[in-house]
């Protein structure tokens, strides 16, 4: 059996958006995961489902995997022909015992590749609005352990060197000594004035910043609250943040947004609320399965050609169209002479990805929309394929067939309820409930238990949806509806969310 290869990677500081592309490939190709608690459930979520996923790291001083353990592990993992990957928070090389592990693989003859990451010395202060270099301030920049080996004799750390007014002095892994560090600090000369800042939970939306000075910073935390992870800069750049602070300024920054749409379209939500600083929380309460008559569904896909125009209402359709296709190696050579119509920008773009445009797309993702456009764009007689869900409204084949436009409906696929035991969990930690369908409120009100319930979930939260058709949806179970995209897109819902939140 050939050795398999270890890949020590930096999974960077929390936002997921900060992952490298190396690391984000070596992720996806893993056979073997072995990750620590600092690592973004969004940056696990991307090796595949079949990688093995192995916890070998602790949080705030529990328990954990002994480092040996964890070397063990790669390298017999690796000798049985597996892609491992140790991912690991930050860099691997900048406090992350990655050089350990390193050697343990040279020892034992096993491959590797380092992959580093974005440390959180360099991207908290960053993301807190401090520069952790000025030319006005410093042209020294020391990066410390907080948290020495404890098995140390005696203190490597020159204290007396550390306390050159003149430089910016980063800690990590400093919490549970921060007090017993800035009086030594002081002691040892640096001015008790000298302005300090922590940094918890640092490039994420639970991000919080806290500033003082070095003798009062670690009672200012504690008064805070802050805790590990955290990281603390000591340094006159700390009072550049009252200029440059940017990523605390988001409107929707800190808010906890509850995403109810399908687990496989939540990917592209998720990143854009991380952008625009808020905390994702993933509760799909609807999934998509085949249809109840998967042949007709795989039928129609071999003479498209035959009708004047092919319809697609959704990003799904397109996907299941295509997955036909490719099982018997067709392509879009299929829809010979037919125009293709789709309901809205992202069914279009989905479209495109294969080499397919568009001829007809509403100015409004709706439907009645689309029905107007096409009756429009067509002549009486010209028939109309409509590859859609299974549940979607019977307005569009309805109104073609009324002005004379048959219109033939098959089912490409269906969506079903979820069922998730923390759902209603969920549900109380979000400041926002989104919906981007009237499927998934139908979800979300099934999830939890009924229509009264659903309503009292909402009683004191914001409810947002991506258009007019999901708001009358929510609207007609009872539930609150607080805000309604202008574009029926993510991006629009989220445009319209910061729109909402700024002015109230």
């Amino acid at each position: 059996m050939p050795t398999g290869k270890v890949f020590l990677v930096g999974a960077g500081p929390g936002d997921p958006g900060l992952l490298t592309l190396r690391a984000r490939d070596v992720l996806r190709e893993a056979d073997i995961l072995l990750y620590d608690a600092l690592a973004a459930d969004a940056i696990v979520a991307l090796a595949p489902a079949s990688c093995e996923r192995i916890f070998v790291g602790k949080r705030g001083g529990g328990a954990a995997v002994p480092q040996e353990e964890t070397e063990n592990l790669m390298i017999l993992k690796a000798r049985a022909g597996k892609r491992v990957v140790r991912l690991k928070g930050g860099d691997p090389f900048l406090f992350g015992r990655g050089g350990e592990e390193a050697q343990a693989l040279h020892a034992a003859g096993v491959d590797f590749e380092i992959v580093p990451g974005i440390s959180s010395a360099l991207a908290a202060p960053a993301y807190a609005g401090i520069p952790v270099t000025h030319r006005d301030h410093n042209t020294v920049l020391t990066i410390v352990s907080g948290h020495e080996d404890p098995a140390k004799d005696r203190s490597a750390i020159d204290w007396e060197r550390l306390s050159d007014p003149h430089q910016t002095l980063i800690l990590l892994m400093a919490m549970s000594n921060l007090r017993d560090i800035t009086q030594r600090l002081v002691r040892s000369g640096l001015p008790a004035t000298q302005p300090a800042a922590v940094i918890s939970d640092g490039t994420r939306p639970s991000q919080r910043t806290v500033t003082g000075t070095l003798a009062s910073i670690a009672d200012d935390a504690e008064r805070a609250g802050l805790s590990a992870p955290a990281v603390v800069v000591i340094g006159t750049v700390v009072a550049l943040r009252e200029q440059i602070a940017w990523f605390e300024k988001s409107p929707l920054f800190g808010k906890r947004v509850l995403v109810t749409r399908p687990e496989d379209r939540q990917d592209e939500f998720a990143r854009e609320l991380l952008r625009a600083g808020a905390e994702p929380i993933l509760a799909p309460t609807i999934a998509i399965t085949p249809p109840d008559e998967p042949r007709a569904a795989e039928q129609a896909t071999h003479d498209p050609g035959r009708y004047s125009w092919v319809v697609f209402t959704s990003v799904n359709g397109v996907r299941v169209f295509f997955e036909h296709l490719d099982a018997r190696r067709d392509d879009a050579r299929v829809f010979g002479k037919a125009k293709i119509a789709a309901i809205g920008l992202k069914t279009s773009q989905a479209l495109l990805r294969r080499n397919v445009y568009a001829d007809a797309i509403p100015h409004r993702y709706i439907a009645e929309d689309l029905a107007d456009l096409l009756i429009a764009s067509s002549r009486e007689g010209d028939a109309m394929l409509i590859y859609r869900a299974a549940e979607a409204r019977d307005v569009l084949p309805e109104r073609l067939n009324a002005a004379g436009r048959p219109a033939t409906v098959v089912a490409a696929y269906k969506t079903v309820f979820t069922a998730d035991p923390l759902f209603a969990e969920r549900v109380g930690r979000s400041d926002i409930v989104t919906f981007t369908s009237a499927s998934t409120v139908n979800g979300f009100i099934h999830n939890l238990g009924g229509a009264e319930a659903a309503r009292a979930a909402c009683a004191k939260k914001t409810v947002a949806c991506i258009g007019p058709v999901t708001a009358q949806a929510a609207s007609d179970a009872g539930l609150p509806v607080h805000v309604v995209a202008q574009e029926y897109t993510v991006e629009g819902l989220i445009e319209a969310l910061q729109s909402e939140t700024a002015t109230s």
